[in-house]
């Protein structure tokens, strides 16, 4: 029975509202010779075992809610874009009672039937909110794409392969222990994902908010929120993400972001905590940062980012970060010169006491 594959589900539970960011790929023979193996087979995935993800499908999702005695309370259907992927959000009382589960069922891949994909139950962001978010590539592990070689290494070995950033993983460890809600965000292709959780897991970091960049997105002609030069500037792509994020938990009273001193990490943070620790307009904000090339923007995408950056600016009317460090791990010979880094804007440098440099 062909069967919709779950990429990746989701749901937070925040300022009166659960939030679903949910993604279904066609089921492949790599995912189904995985459920058949026995214990003793088991291995960590590598990438390329999940190319089957690159392929996308239309799909419809029925979610329903129910409360603590599983009463139904909630009941929606809701259509993904071309790529397979839902954002979906609804609030979290209802009928004088809170939602504490939700299940999915796909109704498109047979109709009339209603397929099960899951029960989940939401992950609460308790006040005082915690978060923490942090990068993957060259912060948790130090791996390498630089040369068709070395990205023909990545795709068909586990991540394990490549060195883990053991100051790293004991920071965001720490962190997760004095309860933040851990989120990864990486420009790695969205068909990582089985190999990434695998790595995570495997180093006690267990979250399942992982957020990577759907390359299908980037070849679209029609749809897609990325494009081609997206592929080597992450700007925009990162920048765009952690607001989602932010959008799903509410502004935090704490904050940390981990990022490395190898891209644009620093200046993407710091131009985040400007507009939720700062409260600088994000009209103003954008007008000046569009012009720096980490966020060079079609005029597509500017219209549908600035939707979402101001209705991240409008949280912050309500609530603000407290408190917020971000932390950049360089190598050894770069450290100096990050610790020196100014930017051209003074709404960004006033944020800089945040940033905390550290060699891993």
């Amino acid at each position: 029975m062909k069967r919709p594959n779950l990429v990746n589900f989701m749901a937070i539970e925040s300022d009166h509202h659960i939030s679903i960011r949910a993604s279904l790929s066609p089921a492949d023979s790599q995912s189904r010779a995985y459920l058949k193996s026995s214990i003793s087979n088991l291995a960590p995935s590598s990438p390329v075992q999940s190319l089957g993800m690159l392929s996308s499908e239309y799909y419809r999702l029925l979610i329903i809610g129910f409360d603590e005695t599983q009463n139904e309370i909630y009941r929606k259907e809701y259509e993904s874009d071309s790529f397979g992927n839902f954002e979906i959000r609804f609030p979290s009382y209802l009928e004088g009672k809170n939602v504490h589960a939700v299940q999915a069922f796909e109704l498109s891949t047979y109709p009339g039937l209603e397929i099960l994909i899951g029960t989940f139950i939401p992950i609460k962001v308790k006040t005082p909110k915690k978060v923490v978010i942090s990068d993957f590539d060259k912060t948790l592990v130090d791996t390498k794409y630089s040369s068709p070689r070395e990205l023909y290494e990545s795709l068909r070995r586990p991540v394990e392969h490549f060195p883990k950033v053991q100051g790293s993983i004991e920071l965001i460890k720490k962190y997760i222990q004095e309860d933040y809600k851990p989120f990864i965000l990486s420009a790695s292709p969205h068909f990582y994902e089985n190999a990434i959780r695998d790595w995570l897991y495997q180093h006690e970091i267990f979250t399942g908010n992982i957020i990577l960049k759907d390359y299908r997105k980037v070849f679209s002609l029609f749809e897609g929120d990325l494009t081609p030069k997206d592929l080597k500037t992450q700007g925009f792509y990162k920048l765009s993400s952690l607001v989602s994020i932010l959008l799903m938990t509410g502004i935090p009273d704490e904050l940390v972001l981990m990022g490395d001193g190898f891209e644009s990490d620093t200046l993407i943070y710091l131009t985040l905590l400007s507009v939720i620790k700062g409260k600088t307009d994000p009209w103003k904000v954008w007008n000046s940062v569009k012009k720096i090339e980490t966020f060079r923007l079609t005029t597509k995408q500017q219209s549908r980012f600035l939707n979402k950056f101001y209705r991240l600016g409008n949280l912050t009317k309500e609530n603000t970060v407290k408190n917020a460090k971000v932390f950049i791990r360089c190598k050894s010979n770069n450290i100096e010169k990050n610790k020196n880094n100014k930017f051209a804007f003074d709404f960004i440098n006033q944020h800089l006491g945040t940033v905390e440099y550290y060699v891993a």
